[in-house]
């Protein structure tokens, strides 16, 4: 069985194509600037890449042209388009619908009555799903969405303090994003050590990042609550934000809520706090040259991660490995070591060394560390890709 599996942006579109009877990725590509006068295509088959520039007016001709690569007789990877068994969709919020499913027009309406929750991912998957159902409409299409793995949060980590009725009425409780990453993490962890009764932490660290206290590989609380914008700051959104303040606000800079909101999820984060950029990496420089608003956000950010670890800490009463993954989780020492501070009594001990050397998959931790801290890359493709084959198969 081969699973493409899709991961849409406004105006992008990048793919994995595997091949699920080995779980074996088998090719990757990227469409960027959809829409505009011309598009850049980029496609890695095997340790073959390349790239060409054409006009892909909407996301359903940029994975007609990826089929089209896929399948070319010199360099693709594919007999014909029909070989591909499905196209899975790393959905993020479907509100009254989540788990893996079938594509529907009653599942786009479910992720429409949520656009407005969650405006940077719900339109351009919608659009995208609904070109291609029209278009392609002999390749199965499946939404893994990210809240499915949260449904195991107990309730008392799901409610907010309001109205019950505006929970079970509105969908107004906290569900919890990139469960695909998660998931992998978890499973992961389990396969390495050889037990499913591990008590973990993952932080999600990257442009948007969440953290998940998981038990037993199952998701017991999340940073992330009724939208993709709340929990941590993000690269350019505001995370958490006392409600009480929008009134002021819309009052004092004559902003209107929906202006207000646009704000907060485009310009707030680390590029509002700091005044650079929501690079991590551009705001270390800035540090490094003085720059004290670089480093305010970059405190924010640690003290941040740092208050909802220890709130999972102490949901699990413990933790058995911490992993850090994402592309800051991953790949920046610095905010490593700035989160596992100070935190020797805890049982959290970082290796300076190991943790400058981490390459891919990795202990970090210190032999007197009773926790084990690891970077550990994560694959939300993969785990989309198992999912949309588990539902084909029934």
């Amino acid at each position: 069985m081969k699973v493409l599996v899709a991961n849409l942006g406004s105006t992008s579109f990048k793919y994995r194509l595997f091949d699920m009877s080995v779980e074996q990725e088998m090719a990757r590509g990227s469409v960027e600037s959809i829409g505009k006068a011309e598009s850049l295509c980029r496609v890695r088959i095997g340790d073959r890449s390349y790239e060409r520039r054409a006009s892909v007016p909407d996301h359903a001709v940029a994975v007609r042209q990826c089929l089209a690569q896929l399948t070319d007789p010199q360099n693709g990877c594919l007999g014909k388009p029909s070989d591909v068994s499905a196209i899975g969709f790393k959905a993020v919020h479907g509100g009254r619908i989540s788990g893996v499913q079938r594509v529907t027009s009653d599942l786009l309406q479910a992720m429409e009555e949520f656009r407005e929750v969650a405006p940077a991912h719900n339109p351009p998957y919608v659009a995208a799903m609904r070109l291609l159902a029209e278009q392609v409409p002999d390749i199965p299409l499946v939404a893994a969405f990210e809240t499915d793995f949260h449904r195991t949060i107990p309730d008392r980590n799901r409610y907010y303090a309001i109205p019950r009725e505006w929970a079970e009425k509105y969908h107004v409780v906290k569900w919890g994003f990139h469960g695909a990453s998660h998931r992998y993490i978890a499973r992961r962890l389990a396969e390495i050590t050889g037990r499913d009764d591990l008590r973990i932490i993952s932080c999600h660290l990257g442009g948007s990042s969440s953290l998940c206290a998981i038990r037993h590989g199952e998701s017991r609380a999340a940073s992330m609550g009724m939208s993709p914008q709340s929990g941590l700051p993000q690269n350019n959104r505001v995370g958490d934000l006392d409600p009480f303040a929008l009134p002021l606000l819309m009052e004092r800079t004559g902003m209107d809520l929906p202006e207000l909101l646009s704000h907060l999820a485009n310009h707030g984060g680390l590029q509002g706090l700091s005044g650079v950029s929501n690079d991590i990496r551009e705001l270390h420089s800035a540090t490094e040259q003085g720059n004290k608003q670089a480093q305010l956000a970059l405190d924010v950010y640690v003290g941040e991660v740092r208050r909802y670890l220890g709130g999972m800490l102490v949901e699990l009463g413990g933790a058995d490995m911490i992993a850090f993954t994402g592309g800051i989780g991953e790949n920046d020492p610095v905010i490593r070591q700035a989160i596992c501070e100070g935190l020797e009594s805890f049982g959290i001990v970082l290796d300076p060394s190991r943790n400058l050397d981490a390459r891919n998959e990795a202990k970090i931790q210190a032999d007197t560390s009773r926790t084990q801290l690891w970077v550990l890359p994560t694959n939300e493709e993969l785990v989309v890709a198992r999912q949309t084959k588990a539902l084909l198969q029934g």
